[in-house]
């Protein structure tokens, strides 16, 4: 790739391009297990298992796909939280030359009902908990193999007593027992190409349908390679045998998937949570002296921030670097992080770009800011509405990139792909302005923007002046329907925890800071803001609940 602006920003010790193995994803598990046999691979509640055993449990996996059907190409859904068996599960569905649908275990039937019918897949790996809805769907779907597990068979080593309290519908298999009954650890015989499809990621389906992107085995080589080497700063002082990734965020959503991979390259042990809690998070940063990467997203890492246990633990002497992403961070928390002596790192990427594409530098980071396009990836900022001519530094233009993260295509939707992939730039429908170092500013989702008396409002910039107030905790701010302006400014608001404020006190403070147009003119308070299954503010959900109230 020719040199670029933004280069010369870059840490010293990060490449401007990189010779991609051509290799497919779980190579990088036999890679961590031929160096680092013996070091734990995962940790979870107790629980550990080196990357030989996870080796031999991958491989044992992957063959037993083959002896029940599983040919290259097919899909293999996965409805798992954060665990071992996802971990097993992923990578022998690839060591068998299936592509993985990742699935949100907690989604409604009617949402898991479109990937089933979308993707095509016959083959769902499984949890007891998650039974009540995926039971019935599979057998509506006659889904041909359906595989559950318990989260607690890797809690304890009782494996053969924890499978034999599974009960089972006729034909349904036991993931242990599967395990357990099949000695083949010879790495399946299929040929791989790095554009063969490694996993299908749905978008969070925010405007009509869920698409999946489908990423191949080079997107995700190259991402997984991306992080690890921009990451080179802060690794560089951090000896393999103490590495520890704290896994949080779903490794169904790509940015934990990708972290996930990046583990497995480092040979990092996973240190993995299935759900968000922030007593439990902070108790177990507590049992580490390190934890080398910590990924989150803004409302973790605000949860973390404003806790009273924060202080105690000195998490700037236990944790290398805390990373945000999935959602813009507000300038004022990344300070906050700072202030307790956290190394912080924020980018921008999406589920079609394998969740790389822009990141701040860890040395010549800007605060406020998603950074510069990484290694191999080109960005322009183009006008919105024409989505061609490229705006003057300093003027607000959707995000378009080029790079070898960026999706193949969406699966099974060839009109949707047509609309957001030409000539291989992928059209985001961010909205970012550029300063005169190249680093790029979100300014907002393209369809968040607010119309109000022939003004643009960008809600982002509203949330960041809100999350300045000393009181608040979380805030976002929404366009609803006003007869008189078009639309009008609300922001709904969740306090910090013993705290007050009055609707009045909000509006006069933001008066301060904006113009008078872009002041939300209703306030509401809450105790809790929507999120996704990753910690992202669903801007839309509150949209959409105050077009259900004007009817």
């Amino acid at each position: 790739m020719q040199t670029k602006p933004w280069h010369a920003h870059y840490d010293y010790n990060v490449p401007t391009t990189i010779r991609y193995p051509k290799i497919p994803v779980q190579n990088l598990m036999h890679m961590a297990a031929a160096q680092y046999p013996h070091k734990a691979a995962f940790y979870f509640y107790g629980c550990e298992l080196t990357f030989t055993q996870l080796r031999k449990q991958v491989l044992r996996l992957a063959n037993a796909f083959g002896s029940l059907g599983v040919k290259k190409g097919d899909r293999i859904g996965i409805a798992l939280p954060n665990c071992p068996q996802y971990v097993i599960a992923y990578h022998a569905a690839l060591s068998a030359g299936a592509v993985v649908v990742n699935m949100n275990p907690y989604y409604t039937r009617d949402e898991l009902k479109f990937m089933v019918e979308n993707t095509g897949m016959q083959t769902l790996v499984t949890y007891d908990e998650a039974l009540p809805t995926m039971g019935p769907l599979a057998k509506d779907m006659s889904l041909k193999r359906v595989i559950v597990t318990r989260l607690a068979d890797y809690m304890q080593h009782d494996d053969v007593n924890a499978a034999k309290r599974l009960t089972l519908e006729e034909g349904w298999h036991n993931f242990s027992t599967l395990i357990r009954e099949c000695d083949d650890m010879r790495i399946p015989r299929i040929e791989f190409s790095p554009q063969d499809g490694a996993l299908i990621q749905f978008t969070g389906g925010t405007t009509g349908l869920p698409k999946g992107a489908l990423l191949t085995h080079a997107n995700m080589i190259a991402s997984v390679f991306q992080a690890s080497l921009w990451f080179n700063s802060f690794l560089i002082y951090s000896p393999y045998e103490k590495r520890r990734t704290l896994i949080v965020i779903p490794l169904f959503h790509i940015y934990g998937n990708v972290f996930m991979n990046w583990s497995f390259l480092n040979a990092a042990t996973q240190i993995l949570l299935p759900r968000f809690e922030l007593d439990e998070v902070l108790d177990t940063i507590g049992k580490f002296d390190q934890i080398t990467f910590f990924p989150a997203v803004p409302t973790i890492i605000t949860a973390i921030v404003n806790s009273s246990k924060a202080g105690s633990l000195n998490l700037g002497e236990r944790i290398r670097l805390i990373n945000s992403g999935g959602a813009p961070m507000p300038a004022e928390l990344i300070f906050k992080v700072k202030d307790m002596g956290l190394s912080f790192g924020e980018g921008w990427a999406m589920s079609e770009t394998t969740t790389m594409g822009t990141c701040n530098p860890i040395l010549a980071n800007k605060p406020g800011s998603i950074g510069i396009p990484v290694m191999d990836n080109d960005v322009r900022l183009v006008d919105a509405e024409t989505g061609d001519k490229e705006v003057p530094v300093g003027s607000p233009g959707e995000i378009i990139i080029k790079g070898p993260t960026v999706m193949k295509e969406y699966w099974n939707n060839p009109e949707e792909t047509a609309n957001q992939l030409k000539d291989g730039w992928l059209y985001t429908g961010d909205i970012a302005r550029a300063d005169e170092d190249g680093y790029l500013y979100i300014v907002d989702r393209k369809k968040d923007m607010i119309i109000a008396g022939g003004f643009n409002i960008y809600p982002r910039e509203v949330d960041e002046v809100l999350y300045q107030h000393p009181k608040i905790s979380e805030a976002v701010t929404v366009g609803i329907p006003d007869t008189y302006r078009g639309e009008t400014v609300k922001a709904f608001i969740v306090l910090k925890s013993g705290e007050s404020v009055t609707e009045k006190d909000i509006i006069s403070f933001c008066k301060q800071k904006l113009a008078s147009y872009k002041v939300p003119k209703i306030i509401e308070f809450r105790d809790a803001i929507p999120k996704s299954a990753v910690g992202k503010i669903l801007r839309k959900i509150l949209r959409d609940e105050e077009l259900a109230k004007q009817g």
